[in-house]
């Protein structure tokens, strides 16, 4: 964990900004000791929010799971894909 004084931003921006480039981490700034903001390059960002919409998408699907919901077998969905597969190429008509 990288923690600088938020001093450190106004200061040193591009210094900053490598770090959390070449890190892959937040760097967490306080503000006069206390924690205040976390700063990460905009990669990074991206990347967290991908994983946790992901997480988002599994719990919900593991939710269903328990809660009963039917899944398809491997050929139950190869046929449907071979269906839209069809359709899209106008061969369902």
């Amino acid at each position: 964990m990288i923690i600088r004084p938020s001093a450190t931003i106004r200061q040193n921006y591009n210094e900053i900004s490598e770090m959390c480039k070449k890190t892959k981490e937040p760097i967490f700034l306080t503000k006069n000791g206390e924690g205040d903001l976390v700063v990460m390059d905009i990669e990074t960002f991206n990347r967290r929010e991908k994983m946790l919409k992901l997480r988002e998408e599994l719990l919900a699907v593991e939710e269903d799971r328990m809660n009963g919901s039917q899944g398809y077998s491997v050929s139950e969905v190869v046929q449907m894909m071979n269906n839209v597969i069809d359709e899209v190429n106008g061969d369902g008509e």
